[in-house]
C-alpha cells in the first residue's frame, strides 16, 4: 500500500470522526423530528367519529383539515372493524373560498358539503366510493370526481418525463459520477444552444400596444437606442406586434388574453446607469449574453390567482446529495425528517375544476438534488438550507431563512421576499410557496429600495449552478414582481443565454422590486404556455415555439403539459378570476 493511500485513509478517518460528532449534535437537536408529513402540518384540525356501511360494517373515520385557513385539502382516514389496514384518502375541495366539508354528527353514513349556507350529504362510505371493496375511478386517473364534482379524490399516478430528463435522471441516480457527466455534456454541447439574438429592424416599428387597463412598466433603455427593434424569430405567443417586429423593452398585448403582456429585451440596450450600478455584486456582461434576446411575460395580478403544484416526483423530500456531511443528520431520511409525502398525494397536474379558468402555466424551480447549498454560509445552516415549498397550505418542506420565496395567500394576494424567521407568522395564511436559491433583486434593509442581491456574482455561495470555471452561460428562467401605478405584475423572464448577472440587469431595467431564479438548461425547464378559450375549446400558445415538443400529441391534437396529464416536475399556474 502506497504512502499516499495510507495518508488518504488516515485523513478520511479523521474526517469521519469529526463528522460523526457533529452529526450527533444534530441528532440531539432533532430528537423530536417528524416521522410523517402530518407532523409538518401545524394547523391541521381533526374530527373523529363512528361510521357504518350499508352492509352493516362499522368503523372509525378521521377527517383532517390540512389547513383550515386555506380549506383546500382534507385527509380521510378510515379504520374498519376487523380490517387490519388503515385506509387513507386525499380529498380536494375545488371551491375553498365558498365551500366546506363538515362532519355529520347525527348520521354515520356521510359527511356534509356546506356552501352558501346550503348543506348537502356526501356519501363516501355508506354506498359510495370508499365502501369496502369499491375502487373509485380509473386506476390511472389523477383526479376522481365525487359527490357531483363537489369534491375530488386525488390519486397517485406516474408523471411524464422527456427523453432528456430520463437520460439525466439515470446518470445522476445510477451512474457513479453521473452528475459530473451531465455537467460536462451541458457545458460542451448545450452551452448557448438556445441563444437567440433577434434580427435588428430599420424604420419605425409599431410602438407598444399595451395600453388598457394599465400596462407594466417598460424597460429603461440607453437613450441612443431607445427605439431599437428586433424580429422575434422564435416567439410563440400571438402578440399584437404588427409586421412581426417588437421594440425592445416595450410591452405588447396578447389578443383574447386580457391582463397578459409580452416584451422582448437585449441586455446591451439597457441604460448605462443601470449597468454600472451595484458593481460589487453584479459582474460585467460578456458580449454573448449582452446581445442575447430575452422574452418577458407579465401578468396583471388583479386579474389572476397564482397557484403552485408539486410534480409527481420532483422536488423530492430527501437530502440533497450536495449537502455537507457536517450538517446532514443521517438519522433522518430528509432535512425535515421525512422522504415521503404520504398520505398526501402529489399528482403533478391542475385540478379539472380549474381548467375553465386556466390562463398560463410555467415550470417551477430546481430539483431537490440541486436545491440546497454546497458552499457558502447557507451551506452551514439549517441542514444546508434546502429550498422549501408549500402546496394548498400543506408544508412539504419547511421554508428556510435567507432564501428567495414566491408566495400566494388565502386572500389571493401574491408576494416575493427573502424569507426570515419572523415570517413564520405568515404561515397560517400561505396557500402556496416555492423557494429557489437567493434573490437576484432584493430590498435594501435600510431604505427598502430594490438592489441587486448580495450573492448574484458569487457562484458557490449563491448556488447558481454552472461550469467549473464559474462562467458558463446557459438558458435560464426567472420571475420578478413589478408595480406600475396601482397594478402589481408578476413578470416571468426567459433568458436565451445568461448568467445571473444578466438576469439581474434585465429585471432591474424593468423596475422590478424583487426577482428570483427558477430553472435552467432546457426548454422543458423554462417552459411557459398561455391558454385562451375559443368556443369552449382550449387554445395553447408557447412562449417559445420549441416548447411545443414538450407537450404530447393525442389523436392529432396537442395535449398540454400540466393540464392533460401528470408531470414529474413542479409548476406554477395562473387562474383567471
Amino acid at each position: 500500500m502506497t504512502m499516499l493511500r495510507w495518508r488518504c485513509i488516515v485523513a478520511l478517518c479523521a474526517v469521519a470522526v469529526i463528522a460523526s460528532s457533529l452529526r450527533q449534535l444534530v441528532v440531539d437537536a432533532h430528537a423530536a423530528a417528524p416521522v410523517t408529513i402530518l407532523d409538518l402540518l401545524p394547523y391541521q384540525r381533526m374530527h373523529t367519529f363512528s361510521i357504518a356501511s350499508r352492509e352493516g360494517r362499522t368503523g372509525t373515520a378521521t377527517l383532517i383539515e390540512v389547513n383550515p385557513n386555506v380549506n383546500a385539502w382534507y385527509l380521510l382516514r378510515l379504520s374498519w372493524k376487523n380490517d387490519p389496514v388503515t385506509h387513507w384518502y386525499h380529498l380536494e375541495n375545488p371551491r375553498p373560498r365558498t365551500a366546506r366539508i363538515e362532519v355529520a354528527n347525527d348520521d354515520a353514513s356521510h359527511v356534509r358539503l356546506v356552501e352558501s349556507g346550503v348543506a348537502e350529504n356526501c356519501d363516501l362510505w355508506w354506498d359510495g366510493p370508499f365502501n369496502p371493496g369499491h375502487h373509485p375511478g380509473p386506476a390511472d386517473a389523477p383526479f376522481v370526481p365525487l359527490c357531483n364534482e363537489a369534491l375530488y379524490l386525488r390519486r397517485m399516478t406516474s408523471g411524464s418525463y422527456t427523453q432528456l430528463e430520463r437520460a439525466t435522471n439515470f446518470l445522476r441516480d445510477h451512474v457513479w459520477g453521473g452528475d459530473r457527466i451531465v455537467t460536462f455534456v451541458r457545458k460542451e454541447l448545450f452551452a448557448d444552444a438556445y441563444v437567440e439574438h433577434g434580427a435588428p429592424v430599420a424604420g419605425n416599428p409599431l410602438s407598444s400596444t399595451a395600453t388598457l387597463p394599465a400596462p407594466p412598466r417598460s424597460a429603461v433603455l440607453d437613450a441612443q437606442i431607445k427605439n431599437a427593434a428586433v424580429v422575434p424569430d422564435h416567439l410563440g405567443l400571438d402578440a399584437r406586434i404588427g409586421g412581426n417586429t417588437m421594440r425592445l423593452g416595450q410591452w405588447y398585448d396578447l389578443p383574447h388574453a386580457p391582463g397578459i403582456f409580452v416584451s422582448a429585451m437585449r441586455p446591451d440596450a439597457i441604460a448605462s446607469g443601470i449597468l454600472q450600478s451595484d458593481r460589487a455584486h453584479v459582474n460585467s456582461l460578456d458580449a454573448v449574453e449582452a446581445a442575447a434576446l430575452d422574452y418577458l411575460v407579465a401578468f396583471d395580478l388583479s386579474q389572476f390567482d397564482l397557484g403552485f403544484a408539486l410534480g409527481t416526483d420532483h422536488p423530492r423530500l430527501d437530502w440533497a446529495p450536495r449537502v455537507l456531511d457536517s450538517v446532514r443528520d443521517t438519522a433522518m431520511p430528509g432535512p425535515d425528517g421525512i422522504d415521503s409525502s404520504a398520505p398526501l398525494v402529489r399528482n403533478g397536474t391542475v385540478s379539472p375544476a380549474a381548467l375553465a379558468q386556466i390562463a398560463a402555466t410555467f415550470t417551477g424551480g430546481f430539483k431537490r438534488e440541486h436545491g440546497a447549498f454546497r458552499r457558502g454560509p447557507l451551506s452551514q445552516r439549517n441542514g444546508g438550507s434546502h429550498y422549501g415549498f408549500i402546496e394548498q397550505g400543506a408544508v412539504f418542506s419547511r421554508l428556510q431563512p435567507g432564501l428567495a420565496t414566491l408566495l400566494s395567500f388565502n386572500d389571493g394576494s401574491v408576494a416575493m421576499k427573502t424569507w426570515t424567521t419572523e415570517d413564520a407568522a405568515l404561515l397560517p395564511r400561505i396557500t402556496h410557496a416555492r423557494q429557489n436559491g437567493v434573490p437576484l433583486i432584493d430590498s435594501d434593509p435600510v431604505s427598502g429600495n430594490p438592489i441587486a442581491g448580495a450573492l448574484v456574482n458569487q457562484w458557490g455561495a449563491g448556488n447558481w449552478s454552472g461550469s467549473a470555471d464559474e462562467k458558463q452561460r446557459t438558458l435560464r428562467a426567472g420571475v420578478c414582481m413589478q408595480r406600475n401605478g396601482n397594478h402589481d405584475f408578476l413578470v416571468y423572464g426567459y433568458f436565451s443565454t445568461a448568467t445571473p448577472s444578466a438576469m439581474t440587469r434585465v429585471f432591474q431595467s424593468y423596475g422590478c422590486s424583487y426577482a428570483m431564479h427558477l430553472d435552467m438548461n432546457a426548454l422543458e425547464h423554462t417552459y411557459l404556455a398561455v391558454y385562451t378559450h375559443d368556443e369552449g375549446k382550449l387554445v395553447m400558445q408557447h412562449l417559445v415555439q420549441g416548447m411545443a415538443v414538450v407537450d404530447r400529441n393525442v389523436r392529432g391534437e396537442a395535449a398540454p403539459r400540466f393540464l392533460a396529464y401528470p408531470d414529474n416536475r413542479d409548476f406554477f399556474y395562473l387562474l383567471r378570476r
